[in-house]
């Protein structure tokens, strides 16, 4: 085929589909009568649900630990609190950075916050059982899973109240 053919055909290709495209009926996108629902057909009884067996209440030792973890977090909250009023005098009588006050009320402050450390650690291990617990079954709230969230929650509070007065106290020092 010669170069002109070709240009030729490639001209009249599109008028040639657009007239076979035109030249007949479409069908109708209506709704056919074999598509209409007749509502001859009855429906099937409905079975009754088997009752939810009820899950197993906590174990004795997940109960025991989960009482220890919250313990260690009230004694490390009640260290910080004692802590807390060194830190908030030297704060208060900071100088300008690098002064000896500044510095003094530097390690107060570090002090007040490495005795909230076993705090901290204690809401690591309650994360790690909550994850242990949410693997063992995902889609449950089992009183398990109700449990360790209890003592998560508590933890985090007296944990998010001491970051309040990290924060505090850490801003007035360094303004």
């Amino acid at each position: 085929m010669t170069r002109a053919k070709a240009r030729y055909l490639a001209i009249l290709l599109p008028f040639g589909m657009a007239a076979c495209s035109t030249s007949g009926a479409y069908p109708s996108l209506a709704q056919r009568d074999v598509e209409r629902v007749s509502g001859s057909g009855t429906p099937a009884a409905a079975d009754e649900a088997a009752p939810v067996p009820a899950l197993p209440p906590p174990s004795a030792d997940l109960v025991t630990r989960l009482a220890g973890l919250v313990k260690v977090a009230q004694a490390a909250d009640r260290q910080f609190q004692s802590n807390r009023s060194a830190a908030t005098r030297a704060v208060a009588a900071a100088g300008g950075v690098g002064t000896d006050s500044w510095s003094t009320a530097s390690v107060a402050l570090a002090k007040l916050e490495s005795s909230r450390s076993s705090g901290m650690g204690a809401l690591a291990d309650l994360d790690t059982l909550y994850a242990d617990a949410r693997d063992t079954a995902p889609l449950d709230e089992s009183p398990s899973t109700l449990a360790i969230t209890s003592a998560r929650s508590e933890v985090a509070a007296l944990l998010d109240a001491q970051d309040k007065v990290i924060a505090d106290l850490s801003g007035r020092l360094r303004g």
